[in-house]
């Protein structure tokens, strides 16, 4: 039997991994209250996930994917610069430093449901000014945790990545997947 394999998500990056890995799938985009502190990063995500698996579950039936990421450096979450000025003061932040980008996720159906968390260290090379503002007026990325894509002009400032590359673009593929065949019976290029 067919599964409708839905993405609970706006983010066009994340629509963006799962076509490129050829998965069929419909995409919402639940209106879930976030939790905002409190917990510590990975369990933040993971709380975010399941807010919004829980409010997809109202509008869609099928098997759905909930997705959300932070950036943390040091002790502190880097959001959504949402300006220029933050945007300099997260990348400045990142500069010539190690950071971790975590993804929380749930997969569920309504019946079963798996949550976890991925976590993907990356080092930054020492970013100069006059090449922060540029990227920052050109590509404007406000709406990007931690203020950069790596899949964009930012991944030239990347000196180093441990862990799943599409988890810092937004979604865990690897675990992602794996979770979608074992516990849902679904791989990609499945019409």
């Amino acid at each position: 039997m067919e599964r409708k394999l839905i993405l609970a998500s706006a983010s066009p990056r994340r629509r963006e991994i799962l076509e490129m890995a050829g998965y069929v799938f419909s995409v919402i985009s639940p209106d879930a209250e976030e939790a905002m502190g409190g917990l510590s990063p990975a369990s933040l995500t993971v709380e975010n996930s399941v807010r919004k698996a829980e409010a997809a579950l109202k509008i869609a039936d099928g098997v759905i994917i909930c997705a959300d990421t932070v950036v943390v450096a040091g002790d502190a979450i880097l959001g959504k610069p949402g300006n220029a000025e933050n945007a300099a003061r997260m990348l400045s932040a990142l500069s010539g430093k190690s950071h971790s980008v975590i993804t929380g996720y749930t997969v569920t159906d309504g019946e079963k449901s798996v949550s976890g968390y991925v976590e993907t260290v990356v080092t930054m090379r020492e970013i100069q000014d006059d090449e922060m503002n540029a990227y920052i007026n050109v590509c404007r990325p406000f709406d990007k945790a931690g203020a950069y894509g790596i899949q964009e002009a930012a991944g030239m400032f990347v000196s180093r990545i441990d862990g799943d590359y599409y988890n810092v673009v937004g979604l865990p593929l690897s675990k992602i997947s794996e979770i979608l065949r074992a516990e849902f019976g679904i791989c990609a290029f499945m019409k």
